[in-house]
């Protein structure tokens, strides 16, 4: 069965001399890892497509349910290669992926991480330097797979609270914590914050002008709640430093 559609390359293993292994992040299908027969060879008909990154309207060969269809077309839609040029912007964005990868299933047929990732890569082509940005997909893609974190209210009672139980994935008041020196405290402002950018769409999110003390602290907290659920750092935590 032929299959055709929109995708993102999130990444590429080499297999055998010359072939590749292609992961896609499709609108259509999901995740999907499909082979790519010759591609490192230098006169590939597949040509710059297959580069990370890249969104190219795709055709691929194989069962419906197969585990490794064969990639027969991809022509370049938007090659995002500024953001590959870009050390600073190409590890961000590798983090994000990284995240993709770890927590969407292979084949989930939802199309609202494809739209967010691709709205992201626009995004960051012309605003790489602000950490809003990835700190906005990671909350929204924590949102569409079930992990985002309750900072709102006591996640038992539903009272006001700002200690955050990195272990529970919430806020917790004082009555019903039962170890209250494991909570971390929320600054004025932070709770607030998070859930305006639940509200906003990315199209507009360069709108928002955090103080930078409360956009930081954002973001550690998710990151520590992402690793929190992953039981492990994330390699890319390894090698960015920008």
């Amino acid at each position: 069965m032929l299959q055709r559609t929109e995708g993102i390359v999130l990444r590429t293993h080499p297999f055998g001399e010359a072939d590749l292994i292609v992961t896609y992040l499709t609108r259509d299908f999901g995740i999907v890892k499909a082979f790519a027969k010759s591609p490192r060879k230098t006169k590939s008909r597949f040509g710059s497509s297959l580069e990370p990154l890249t969104c190219s309207r795709l055709s691929f060969w194989g069962k419906e349910d197969a585990a490794l269809p064969r990639l027969t077309q991809s022509d370049i839609i938007h090659s995002f290669s500024a953001l590959r040029e870009s050390l600073r912007c190409f590890f961000r964005i590798s983090e994000l992926i990284e995240l993709t990868l770890h927590f969407v299933p292979e084949r989930d047929l939802s199309r609202n991480v494809y739209s967010l990732l691709m709205q992201t890569l626009q995004t960051m082509e012309s605003s790489c330097g602000t950490l809003l940005v990835p700190l906005y997909y990671k909350i929204k893609l924590l949102d569409m797979i079930g992990y985002l974190p309750g900072l709102h209210a006591c996640g038992r009672c539903g009272s006001g609270s700002d200690a955050f139980h990195i272990s529970q994935g919430t806020v917790l008041c004082g009555k019903c914590s039962e170890d209250p020196e494991d909570a971390s405290r929320l600054s004025p402002g932070v709770r607030t914050f998070f859930l305006s950018l639940l509200k906003w769409e990315m199209a507009k999110i360069e709108r928002i002008k955090p103080a930078e003390v409360i956009l930081t602290e954002l973001s550690v907290l998710i990151d520590e709640h992402v690793r929190y659920i992953m039981e492990k750092d994330l390699k890319t935590k390894g090698f960015r430093r920008v």
